[in-house]
C-alpha cells in the first residue's frame, strides 16, 4: 500500500489480523446475509455494460466478480481495500474463477487518489470504517467521470438492527469495552453512516449531488443453529468488539455471556435456522457534471 491516513493505521490493522480470520470463518453467514443488501442495491442502480467500476472495500472480491459479469468483457472493474490479506484472498479466487475483467489493488481511499476514470463506484459495507469519511468519499467522488454514478449500501441505525443492538447490550451487562486497550478496533464502526442525515452530508460534503437513501428491510440468517449465531455475534459486530477489546475478563466469563446471548437471541431461531431482521439504507448520488 502506497499511502495510508494516519487516523485509519489501527483500524487497518485489526481487518487485516483478527477481523479478517473471524471474517473468513464466518464468511459463510456474512457474505450471503450482505449478499442479499448488495444484490437489491445492484437491481436498483446497477452497472451498464462496457462501464468501468470502482468497487471499494471489496473484501473477499464476490461483489468485484458480481459485478464484473455485470458490465461484460467490455467492462472492468478495480476492488480496492484498505486489508492486504482480504485483497490477496480477492486475487487469488478471480484468477480461479477466471474474471478476466477483475482487478484489485491494496490502497486506503482516504488517501489514495484517482485520475477521473471510472463510470460507476459501488461499495457493499465498505465505507463505514474511514476515520475521515469526507476525504475518502471525496477521493471516490475525483475517481469518478463527470455524471459518475455512486451506490452504497450501509447499516442503518444500530437500533434498527435489534440482533445487534440486543447481542451488544447483552454483553455490557457483563463487560464494558475498556478505554484504553492493546487490541485495535475497527474504526468508527458498522453504524457511522446509520443516520440518514449525516450520510447525507457526508456526501454532499464530498461534492456528490443527488443524493437519495433508501431503506432496505431484508432478514439475514446468522446462524444454521442457535449455536452458531450466539458463536458469531461474540466473534462479530458490536457484541464480539466489546467482547475482543475486553479480553481476559470476557474470557472468563465466556460461557455465562453465551448462556445470556442464547436466550437474548432464541426468538430468531426456526426451522430453517436462526434467523433475525436487518435494516440497511442504499445510498445513490452522482458527480456533478
Amino acid at each position: 500500500m502506497e499511502k495510508v491516513a494516519l487516523n485509519n493505521e489501527e483500524a487497518i490493522e485489526a481487518w487485516n489480523g483478527v477481523l479478517f480470520d473471524r471474517f473468513v470463518q464466518y464468511r459463510h453467514i456474512v457474505t450471503a446475509g450482505l449478499g442479499a443488501h448488495g444484490e437489491e442495491a445492484l437491481r436498483i442502480h446497477p452497472p451498464q455494460l462496457g462501464e468501468r467500476v470502482l468497487d471499494i472495500g471489496c473484501g473477499f472480491g464476490d461483489t468485484s466478480q458480481r459485478i464484473g459479469g455485470l458490465v461484460g468483457p467490455d467492462g472492468s472493474v478495480l476492488g480496492i481495500d484498505a486489508a492486504e490479506r482480504f485483497i490477496e484472498m480477492a486475487e487469488e479466487e478471480a484468477r480461479a474463477a477466471g474474471a478476466a475483467n477483475v482487478s484489485f489493488m491494496v490502497g486506503d481511499l482516504q488517501a489514495t487518489e484517482f485520475e477521473p476514470s471510472f463510470d460507476y463506484a459501488f461499495s457493499r459495507m465498505g465505507t463505514m470504517f474511514f476515520a475521515n469519511p469526507v476525504p475518502a468519499m471525496r477521493n471516490v467522488r475525483e475517481a469518478l467521470l463527470p455524471g459518475g454514478r455512486l451506490c452504497m449500501v450501509v447499516w442503518r441505525r444500530k437500533i434498527e438492527n435489534d440482533w445487534m443492538h440486543r447481542a451488544e447490550t447483552v454483553v455490557e451487562k457483563f463487560v464494558q469495552e475498556p478505554e484504553e486497550s492493546d487490541e485495535p478496533t475497527c474504526g468508527p464502526g458498522p453504524f457511522s453512516m446509520g443516520d440518514a442525515d449525516v450520510t447525507s452530508q457526508i456526501l454532499l460534503s464530498a461534492g456528490f449531488e443527488e443524493v437519495a437513501l433508501r431503506r432496505c428491510d431484508t432478514p439475514i440468517k446468522i446462524g444454521a443453529d442457535l449455536d452458531e449465531a450466539v458463536a458469531f455475534a461474540m466473534a462479530l459486530g458490536p457484541a464480539g468488539e466489546v467482547i475482543r477489546l475486553a479480553g481476559d475478563e470476557a474470557e472468563r466469563i465466556r460461557p455465562q455471556i453465551a448462556a445470556a446471548l442464547r436466550e437474548a437471541l432464541a426468538e430468531f431461531d426456526g426451522p430453517d435456522g436462526v434467523i433475525a431482521p436487518a435494516s440497511t439504507w442504499i445510498v445513490s448520488a452522482r458527480a456533478p457534471v
